[in-house]
């Protein structure tokens, strides 16, 4: 595989294929084993990675790259294998979140800061040397009628810029996520607010990325689509998808060889549906999916945390990457969404 940064963040988002993001903390995985009366410990959560990753369909057809918690980054299968290795065999990339989750940001009600920098050139250096060639940075926006501020946006993006710098100095692909968030209530968040926040948003970031000389030729932008909130949800998809490439095109250079949407609040077949819808229109860029629970509810459900029910968990997973894949394509259609 090729090393260079270039290459890798094409690879990451060509042919059809997309990202897994199965980077979700202790505190988050724990909630979602919540739901399937499930107790989250090391030995849970990795029996549910493996099942996900040794999924050979949908891994070797469907992801080209795995997003990793650092727990699992260093973790190995029940045989011994390590899952890097597991993914690298699938012809995936494996990759690593690496901020430390947003806090409260002071003096601004409302609002967080995204924290990690503090050491970062040195452990991108250990996930380097562990396999990661891809990393991760989310930056969350909170939407209402008065926020955000302009001082927590370019906090953010700064934050965001330096996370992208240093990880090309460290040879590793910088994903950069802006989410401005889908948690909106309907007077305050309506497809308008949405397109408004994102485009001011994407606009700051990619001053900040330049101010940090980021190649924007390596590196992968996740952003949020433009949508209603999740509690004020109108819009159809065919409008969903307009103003998202609408905000884009004014937004994001054509240098930058790949987006991999986040998928937010929004349902699973929500993300796929406006994933294909986005893919019809004539890009600059490659478009892909970048989803964690839009490609993994209905396989937990399915494999409810009992060895019996892995290869069931696998069809469910295998399903919903087939049809994220179609939906990067521009190819998706509601009548493929059958039970796998």
């Amino acid at each position: 595989m090729s090393e260079r940064l270039e290459d890798i963040a094409v690879q990451m988002v060509a042919g059809g294929r997309g990202l897994l993001a199965a980077d979700e903390s202790t505190s988050t995985i724990k909630k979602r084993f919540d739901t399937i009366n499930l107790e989250s410990t090391e030995t849970s959560r990795r029996d549910y990675r493996e099942m996900l990753f040794r999924s050979d369909e949908a891994m070797k057809k469907y992801i080209s790259g795995v997003i990793l918690f650092e727990e699992t980054l260093y973790q190995k299968a029940t045989d011994g294998t390590p899952f890097v290795d597991i993914i690298r065999a699938a012809g995936s990339i494996p990759g690593i979140k690496v901020d430390t989750g947003a806090k409260p940001m002071a003096k601004f009600p409302g609002e967080t800061i995204t924290e990690g920098l503090d050491g970062l050139g040195e452990r991108l250096a250990k996930y380097y040397e562990a396999g990661a060639r891809f990393a991760k940075w989310r930056g969350v926006i909170a939407i209402s009628s008065s926020l955000p501020t302009r001082g927590s946006v370019r906090a953010n993006a700064q934050a965001l810029a330096r996370y992208a710098a240093l990880c090309q100095e460290a040879k590793i692909v910088p994903i950069v996520e802006p989410e401005c968030l889908m948690d909106g209530k309907p007077g305050d968040h309506n497809i308008d607010r949405c397109a408004e926040v994102t485009e001011s948003t994407l606009q700051i970031v990619f001053e900040e990325l330049a101010e940090a000389r980021v190649s924007l030729e390596g590196m992968i932008l996740k952003p949020n689509m433009v949508i209603d909130g999740k509690n004020a949800r109108k819009a159809s998809v065919a409008e969903v998808a307009e103003r998202t490439v609408q905000v884009l095109k004014r937004t994001v250079p054509s240098a930058v060889p790949g987006i991999a949407f986040l998928s937010g609040g929004q349902t699973t077949e929500e993300a796929t549906a406006h994933l294909s819808a986005i893919n019809g229109f004539d890009l600059p860029w490659l478009v892909t999916f970048s989803y964690g629970r839009a490609l993994q509810d209905s396989a937990l459900k399915a494999w409810n945390g009992k060895p019996e029910n892995v290869a069931a968990g696998q069809r469910e997973f295998t399903h919903r990457a087939e049809m994220n894949s179609l939906a990067a394509k521009g190819s998706w259609k509601k009548d493929l969404e059958q039970a796998a």
